[in-house]
């Protein structure tokens, strides 16, 4: 077993272990609203955002092609390996940051930014209109879409249940979503487990094990595997952030907001191919049904500092892999 391979199983072992972490980390994006409306308990909740998951992941690779191929032009051989061992460690490092703080960042952006990082301290060419079609245009429309259609969604359930009676639209409200948290964690599942097939499927073609970007169906099983056991971990410090520490939703605007996310989420992964951040949709969506009541209703300062992790998510993933790939560079040479 020569040292390539060696190599590249490190890094899919690695790829997999922040799909573990991605799947911990935004399991809160799933499940957080119907746990703070009490629909869901977190373990039941945690269950059924592993299982569709799982299935979300199964469901199409197009996501994955895109951050794979649509990103940086990977070298082969060990410099490309490089690039993808210090993207891993960069976006790793940031998802656990932003973890310890409870803050809400992309996972997504932290591996782009990771692989943008690496591959500049490589002195390799990025693909930046690549970058700016498929990840800076989506990362600033998706949270005004999840902010304006969860706005508009909320006003329209207002106004069809005005008259319904109150205990028993909530516990209607309740029913729905468990429907609403399953849809949202097969967007998820359809989204951020891509990127790890991508970045696995990366490793693979830079290190000439395949000709073509083709996702191998392993790499799909084991990535869907990975990210559906880092949900049922539980992201519990990101779901007080999410369920209660921007707005505390009733169950009409827990559904409200978790059936635009997920329409959004999936609208992205199988029309456009782009690899949205569902942090970003989530929390706007959940804004923007919080807006209904009135504005001073978001409690606009913990949202202030999420937008503060998102902004910042890009450059400090990018530096982190950056400098792995210095150290990693210096070792091995």
């Amino acid at each position: 077993m020569d040292a390539a391979f060696l190599a590249l199983l490190l890094i899919v072992a690695v790829a997999l272990a922040f799909d573990y972490t991605n799947g911990f980390h935004d399991a809160a994006n799933a499940i957080a609203v119907a746990v703070s409306t009490k629909a869901l308990t977190p373990r039941v909740a945690l269950a059924l955002a592993a299982v569709m998951n799982l299935v979300g992941a199964l469901i199409s690779t197009k996501v994955a092609k895109t951050v794979g191929e649509g990103i940086i032009d990977a070298p082969r051989g060990s410099d490309g390996l490089k690039i993808v061992f210090a993207a891993l460690i960069g976006a790793i490092t940031w998802n656990l940051i932003t973890w310890y703080f409870g803050l809400p960042s992309s996972s997504s952006h932290a591996l782009i930014g990771g692989l943008v990082g690496a591959a500049l301290a490589a002195v390799h060419s990025v693909k930046w209109m690549g970058i700016f079609d498929k990840v800076i245009i989506p990362m600033v429309l998706s949270p005004l879409v999840g902010f304006g259609l969860g706005y508009l969604f909320m006003l329209g359930i207002l106004w069809t249940f005005r008259g319904a009676n109150v205990s028993k639209a909530n516990r209607g409200f309740r029913y729905a979503q468990i429907v609403s948290s399953g849809t949202m964690a097969l967007g998820h599942g359809m989204q951020d487990a891509q990127k790890t097939m991508g970045i696995i499927t990366l490793a693979l073609f830079t290190a000439g094990e395949i000709d073509t970007f083709d996702v191998p169906f392993w790499v799909v099983l084991a990535a869907a595997a990975a990210i559906s056991a880092g949900t049922y971990a539980g992201g519990f410090r990101i779901m007080r952030t999410m369920g209660r520490r921007i707005i505390q939703l009733t169950p009409a605007g827990g559904f409200s907001a978790q059936t635009v996310a997920s329409g959004v989420m999936i609208t992205t992964a199988t029309v456009f191919a782009v690899p949205v951040s569902t942090t970003h949709i989530t929390t706007t969506s959940i804004m923007g049904v919080g807006a209904t009541r009135r504005l001073s209703a978001v409690r606009w300062g913990v949202a202030g500092n999420i937008v503060l992790a998102w902004i910042v998510t890009l450059p400090a993933a990018g530096a982190v892999a950056a400098v792995a790939f210095y150290l990693t560079d210096l070792v091995i040479g």
